[in-house]
């Protein structure tokens, strides 16, 4: 039988400071995504209704030939979703660098991982 032991505080230290910019990061999004109660994008699964929490890498705009999109990619640490809003142009607050949560059904199209129209709260700063 083996045992874990978690890591101690200078280890855990010591860790930060030889870490990259990223990595700090990344490990931030993930304790604020537990913190908030959220599911971590990795562990999403097609069909399922999730809340997921993270920052906003970029916000595209598509324009199509039937439906425009805006497409945003939060990030969680953990992996990444796109979140698409059909028929939206424009939504005041999303932007790159905003952190938010959103809620609704995980589902995958041409290999990303998507959540359609989701539900979203932005946080504040």
């Amino acid at each position: 039988m083996t045992q874990t032991r978690q890591a101690g505080w200078f280890t855990r230290t010591l860790q930060r400071l030889t870490a990259d910019d990223q990595t700090i990061d990344a490990e931030e999004l993930r304790a604020d995504s537990a913190n908030a109660g959220c599911e971590p994008v990795s562990a999403c699964r097609k069909g399922a209704v999730v809340k997921v929490t993270g920052r906003l890498k970029s916000v595209v705009y598509t324009p199509r030939e039937t439906v425009p999109t805006l497409e945003a990619e939060l990030f969680d640490g953990s992996g990444s979703v796109t979140l698409v809003w059909l028929g939206r142009r424009r939504i005041p607050g999303i932007e790159p660098g905003r952190t938010l949560s959103a809620h609704g059904r995980f589902a995958s199209f041409d290999g990303r991982q998507v959540i359609y129209n989701p539900r979203y709260e932005l946080s504040a700063g």
